[in-house]
């Protein structure tokens, strides 16, 4: 299989099945300002009368669209990773990387190496979608997959000073809580969402589960679950 050249490891994120979010905003130095900083990710089961699973990245928070709309590293492959087996390792990965304004898309497809290191599946192309600036661009392939790439509003909400000062001891009461979006009272007694009026840049991944196939994990509840987690690798 044709290979791209090698990647290694940045960062990483990871969940399990089911709707979920995992976020980590702003807290790794060497990926910060980057869309190697991964902020969220985002698994959406198939809700009824669909047999899509959806998973979104938001990728470089903090980005202001006062001053300008963030752009994907063309050095940065980004690899959304799935086990099927349960044993905690990528069966299959998604990879996304962009090329002179547009994102392109590769997978699900087993991986040619498993960790952190790997190379772009180029036998394996999913599709690719121009990168949207103002407005949003989808792009749906023959196969019915739906893909996105651009600046997104970020919907973590996070009172990051309030956070900084729990953990260093210098607020007795702890965490605020959250004000009414409705009202634009200054009230020192709400939390306030540090990322408000902030982008990230997020890559969306709409899929039909047959792209997938079937998983042996389950949860606690008995139903069938994948195990899914994203990384970030810079090209060596």
């Amino acid at each position: 299989m044709k290979k791209s050249k090698l990647f290694m490891g940045l960062g990483a994120l990871a969940l399990v099945g089911g709707l979920l979010v995992a976020a980590d905003h702003i807290d790794a130095p060497n990926a910060m300002g980057t869309s190697a900083d991964i902020a969220d990710f985002y698994a959406f089961e198939p809700t009824e009368g669909s047999d899509n699973t959806v998973f979104a990245v938001d990728l470089q928070s903090n980005v202001l669209p006062d001053l300008a709309y963030g752009t994907f590293d063309e050095n940065v492959l980004l690899e959304i990773n799935i086990d099927t087996d349960n044993d905690l390792v990528e069966d299959l990965v998604i990879q996304a990387i962009p090329r002179d304004g547009k994102m392109y898309f590769f997978g699900p497809v087993a991986p040619s190496e498993t960790g952190l290191n790997g190379a772009i599946m180029v036998d394996a192309p999913l599709g690719s979608v121009d990168i949207s600036a103002e407005t949003a661009i989808v792009e749906t392939t023959a196969n019915g997959v739906s893909l996105f790439a651009g600046p997104r509003q970020d919907a973590f909400f996070f009172d990051f000073f309030q956070f900084n000062e729990v953990i260093g001891g210098t607020a007795p009461l702890g965490f605020k809580p959250a004000g009414d979006p409705n009202t634009t009272d200054d009230d020192d007694d709400t939390a306030v969402d540090t990322f408000d009026g902030a982008n990230t840049m997020s890559i969306v991944v709409e899929l039909p589960n047959s792209l997938l196939g079937t998983t042996t994990g389950q949860n606690a509840l008995g139903l069938e679950v994948y195990k899914t987690w994203v990384t970030t690798n810079a090209k060596q």
